[in-house]
């Protein structure tokens, strides 16, 4: 889940476009930005996913103290299929998509709301059925006003897909 509140600031959304290789001026020159559409700084597209850096809980972040698990092919720190989420199979993320209701601004505070979205299920190859869950995250502005909607789809197997 994302964190409660996200302030977006301006050196982020730099890093952050940097870290991409997005090199559009609208992300970091405040000049240029005020002549476009967008009237100043705004972040990129995907921005909002690095609230989950500001959750003291997100799973996927290394943790001072505890052993990283890596993302190797034998990750460490964490016991085999400790996916969590039940069977015997693993987890991963699918897809993410981000429906934007206006550009997301420099100087914005965001609050994250995250609840369950569809769930389905369709029968795979090796792995067993795959049951596919989204989450469905709301980001508000520091008025309550909704800036954008996110959707991330998770995938788990029945059963561990056997390598050949």
């Amino acid at each position: 889940m994302a964190a409660k509140t996200f302030p977006v600031e301006a050196g982020h959304i730099l890093m952050f476009a940097r870290s991409v290789g997005d090199d559009n001026r609208v992300y970091s020159d405040a000049d240029y930005a005020k002549t476009t559409e967008a009237g100043g700084i705004i972040a990129p597209p995907t921005f909002a996913q690095a609230s989950a850096q500001f959750d003291p809980d997100y799973g996927l972040r290394p943790k001072i103290g505890q052993p990283w698990f890596g993302s190797g092919k034998n990750a460490t720190g964490r016991a085999p299929g400790g996916g969590g989420g039940g069977g015997g199979g693993g987890g991963l993320h699918a897809e993410q998509h981000f429906e934007y209701h206006r550009p997301l601004r420099a100087g914005d505070v965001l609050t994250a709301t995250t609840t369950p979205g569809k769930t389905w299920e369709k029968e795979g190859k090796r792995s067993g059925k795959l049951v596919f869950s989204e989450s469905v995250t709301e980001y508000r502005d520091q008025k309550g006003e909704l800036v954008i909607t996110a959707r991330g789809v998770g995938v788990r197997t029945e059963r561990p897909v056997e390598q050949k």
